[in-house]
């Protein structure tokens, strides 16, 4: 197959480079690990150029998932979640501007108590905007395990904000908060 020509290459690197981030937090729980990860994988990638490579982005994920997994295999330990070390993810400026950041941290606590495979497909699939189907490839389970774990997420997060941020801590909760899908 041809080698994509280098500037085109970069071009759709760059593109990738936002959801691809977004994904290393979802994979590390922290940004200084998720920085880590992101630079390790654009190294890999770059070193391998776009020889018969198609979809860049998924290519670039596969890769970057790859990159975890060895690391986690390599430290032998899960890495830690901490809130305090996600950079504020936007600037909001007016009277706002101190009730979205709250809201903003709640809901980086809420997702950062999930565990890391909740949290890996629910970024996947709700960030992303992947199907479930790409998702269940790029992780290699099964499709109904990829609707599973979503389906679980956002049980615990309806929990975690029905309850004060306390639902996650407590494991499987009775009172769990259904997601409104639409006034039903």
């Amino acid at each position: 197959m041809q080698r994509k020509n280098s500037a085109g290459f970069r071009a759709e690197l760059v593109e990738v480079l936002t959801p691809l981030r977004r994904y290393c937090y979802s994979l590390t729980g922290n940004a200084h690990d998720a920085d880590d990860l992101l630079h390790d994988t654009l190294e890999r990638l770059l070193q391998r150029g776009a020889a018969g490579v198609d979809d860049i982005r998924r290519w670039a994920f596969r890769i970057c998932r790859n990159r975890w997994i060895d690391e986690v295999r390599f430290r032998n330990v899960r890495t830690a979640q901490n809130i305090d070390d996600v950079p504020d993810a936007a600037v909001v400026d007016g009277e706002a501007s101190i009730e979205r950041r709250i809201e903003l941290s709640q809901v980086e606590r809420a997702i950062a108590s999930l565990s890391q495979e909740y949290r890996e497909v629910l970024m996947l699939i709700a960030v992303e905007g992947m199907k479930y189907r790409e998702a269940a490839e790029l992780i290699g389970i099964p499709i109904g395990t990829v609707m599973s774990r979503v389906a679980r997420a956002r049980d615990q997060l309806a929990a975690y904000g029905s309850l004060g941020g306390d639902a996650c801590d407590q494991g499987e909760s009775a009172n769990v908060v259904p997601i409104n899908r639409g006034g039903k």
